[in-house]
């Protein structure tokens, strides 16, 4: 099966054939089945008639609208026009015609129950764009193009929409009492306006005319200031000029006096510098002299000073060095004593120690009876029994000496009584 589409209409040629015959048409060759069948379909465009009676709309008024519509099979597409095929070949245009309205009727009703009777009223394009849509997406998939939709006619049987026009002519009416009413207030208040523009520009006027003479008073006051400024700054200036002039007089007497105390000074500094020439002649020079005199006999002094103590320090250094080895000898002599003194320790044990405290006992008498030498006054206080006088001091002095042999036994542990009792021990 094959289509061929001419301007106004579609041709479906269908059948079988084991050798199909040869047509040539409009100077094309096509090769043909056997025909069983040619069916034709009007591709004309369609005025549909799409009346909707007595349909209750949202707010269940029933109301009668009326569209007319432009309807087509679209022959250019393939698809839509196969899809016409299925659903129309073997119909006439009229009942093509016929199913096209029902559709378009049917979504007209149901738009129409879904809007208000004011909204289909008031916008009717709104309401024909909808019954276009919905009518298109659906028509489209029968190969039917909805090419327009106007909705032309719309009216009830129970006056309803007579009611909304009276409602809008009595809207109007009272639209217009009230643009008369506000175009006599607005006349009125233009006419108040006017009147107190008048009185208002009558007072500006005044109060321009009296700006002008208050300017006129603050311009001569102005002027009349600016002329006594002027005056007074003439009478300040030949003042000031005046004590300028006094002032440069006074400044040039002072200079005057300045170049005479200058003279002055001149001829005292000339005076200063004669006397110091003179007091230089008289007493600077010979004291200069005698200063140098004075520093070479203290320089001389402080080079005999340096020598003498050069050969004191000299002598000190020799000295010390004999008293050195004096030492170095008398010491090198007590070692080699106290060496034999050992070695009479280790023969003789404590008749040594006995010799050796014995040896020290004089000097340890004397180092106790060395503090009484030096006294220059002794005090002593009796308690009334004993002797009195200097044979109070000898007994003190004799008493230390009886307790040294138990201060020696205290510190080295050896007894001199014993010592003396018992026969010497030897090694």
């Amino acid at each position: 099966m094959f289509f061929t589409c001419g301007p106004n209409e579609a041709m479906v040629v269908s059948g079988f054939c084991r050798s199909p015959p040869v047509m040539v048409a409009g100077g094309r060759v096509f090769v043909l089945p056997c025909i069983q069948k040619i069916q034709r379909i009007s591709l004309n465009t369609l005025t549909l008639n799409v009346k909707s009676e007595k349909v209750y709309t949202r707010h269940g008024v029933p109301i009668s609208v009326t569209g007319i519509a432009q309807v087509k099979i679209q022959g250019q597409n393939k698809e839509m026009l196969a899809a016409a095929c299925q659903m129309f070949l073997g119909k006439t245009e009229a009942e093509i015609a016929h199913i096209a309205l029902e559709t378009l009727e049917g979504h007209q009703r149901a738009i129409m129950a879904h809007m208000t009777v004011e909204e289909i009223y008031k916008d009717r394009q709104k309401f024909s764009e909808q019954v276009f849509k919905v009518a298109s997406s659906d028509l489209v998939n029968m190969g039917i193009s909805v090419v327009s939709y106007t909705l032309k006619d719309i009216h009830d049987d129970q006056d309803y929409l007579h009611s909304l026009g009276k409602a809008r002519t009595a809207q109007v009416q009272k639209d217009a009492r009230i643009g008369e009413a506000e175009a006599k207030r607005d006349a009125g208040i233009r006419e108040a306006k006017a009147k107190q523009e008048k009185v208002s520009a009558q007072y500006l006027s005044e109060i321009e005319m009296a700006k002008a003479q208050r300017d006129y008073e603050l311009k001569k006051a102005a002027y009349d200031i600016e002329v006594n400024t002027r005056r007074a700054q003439a009478d300040l200036a030949y003042q000031l000029q005046v004590a300028k002039t006094k002032q440069q007089i006074e400044e040039q007497r002072v200079q005057v006096q300045v170049v005479e105390r200058a003279q002055q000074v001149a001829l005292q500094e000339q005076e200063i510098a004669r006397r110091e020439k003179e007091l230089e002649a008289r007493v600077r020079k010979p004291a200069e002299a005698e200063r140098y005199r004075l520093e070479r006999l203290a320089e001389a002094e402080r080079s005999q000073l340096i020598m003498q103590a050069e050969a004191e320090a000299e002598a000190v250094r020799m000295r010390g060095e004999a008293e050195a080895f004096a030492i170095g000898a008398r010491a090198r002599a007590e070692a080699e004593q106290m060496a034999k003194k050992a070695e009479a320790f280790q023969l003789y044990q404590e008749a040594a120690q006995l010799d050796m405290l014995l040896e020290k006992l004089p000097q340890v008498a004397e180092e106790i009876s060395t503090p009484l030498t030096s006294a220059k006054k002794i005090t002593l206080v009796s308690s009334g029994s004993g002797t009195m006088g200097a044979a109070k001091v000898t007994g003190e002095v004799l008493d230390i000496l009886s307790r040294l042999p138990e201060s020696v036994e205290r510190l080295t542990g050896v007894s001199i009584a014993q010592v003396n009792s018992k026969p010497l021990r030897t090694s």
